[in-house]
């Protein structure tokens, strides 16, 4: 099996916690022990790459050398990580004097990048590389009677398009639909949370978001699953500023999708870090014929 180094980011280890606490658990059942990057630095979100993209090449650039010395290939499962290390990532390789002026200074700083390295998102890994059939096998208890939305925000398959359709992506529903779980046809699954903007423009914020929990629930969804720490906290906090504007409660359980692998693979509910959810989970729990899952 392919090794890889686990780029974390800053949301995983402060308000995305249980992103990393089932992440890591899920991928060492399928074969993969994630290694952390030793001494990573923070990828700059997306906002970087709009305020200087060089300096966001360059402290990507730091990441990726990191990488390439481990001679592994980067996975990334916060969005916004995955979106500015590839980003920085191509770049870098592309031979203009700025990505060559980037990578001498860096080589100065005894960080040299040969452009050896990939960046990955788990989900691309998980269904492209481990494979659908090699995760039913870890199964220990389909998750039957939950319904999902499954919601990939706008920055996994936009603007590259490796491993799934830009508009209406398909592997992460492939991916929960081999644990037993139901996904509905959710056509807002690609639609923008609103991202760091909804802290600032808190109007905006709560419409973009409005936009998805009703689809949600229209289409009879018990939660919504993501693969994003900021969509995951966006569709969790603005529940409270829609309920005052749109005079609609959702109580909509938002969820990464490796804590619904962990919870098919075994693990409890606690290790999974549902815990950690803003919103409600019990109602989630009737919904599943546990027979005997440890939930």
């Amino acid at each position: 099996m392919k090794e890889y180094i686990y780029y974390p980011g800053c949301s995983a280890k402060t308000n995305a916690k249980h992103y990393e606490e089932s992440i890591l658990p899920v991928f060492k059942i399928l074969g993969i022990e994630l290694e952390e990057m030793p001494d990573w630095n923070c990828c700059g979100a997306t906002a970087s790459m709009s305020v200087d993209d060089k300096k966001a090449a360059a402290i990507n650039g730091r990441n990726l050398s990191i990488a390439e010395k481990e001679g592994k290939d980067i996975i990334a499962p916060c969005a916004a990580c995955y979106l500015s290390l590839k980003k920085a990532n191509n770049f870098l390789k592309e031979g203009s004097d700025e990505s060559e002026k980037i990578l001498s200074q860096l080589k100065k700083l005894g960080l040299e990048y040969k452009g050896n390295t990939n960046v990955k998102h788990p989900i691309e890994v998980l269904t492209k590389e481990i494979g659908i059939d090699r995760i039913k096998e870890k199964v220990q208890q389909e998750l039957k009677g939950l319904k999902v939305a499954s919601y990939y925000g706008c920055q996994v398959v936009r603007p590259f398009t490796e491993f799934d359709d830009v508009d209406y992506p398909q592997s992460m529903d492939s991916l929960l639909q081999a644990l037993g779980v139901e996904t509905v046809d959710f056509t807002a699954k690609t639609k923008c949370c609103g991202g760091a903007l909804t802290a600032n423009l808190e109007e905006l914020g709560a419409r973009l978001n409005y936009i998805i929990l009703k689809e949600a629930q229209k289409k009879g969804a018990d939660a919504i699953v993501t693969l994003c720490p900021l969509c995951l906290f966006n569709l969790e906090i603005t529940q409270n500023k829609i309920k005052k504007i749109y005079k609609e409660d959702f109580k909509m359980p938002i969820l990464f999708f490796s804590q619904l692998m962990g919870l098919a693979f075994g693990f409890s509910r606690e290790e999974m870090g549902f815990s950690r959810s803003l919103i409600q989970t019990s109602q989630i729990w009737d919904k599943i014929e546990t027979g005997g899952i440890n939930v």
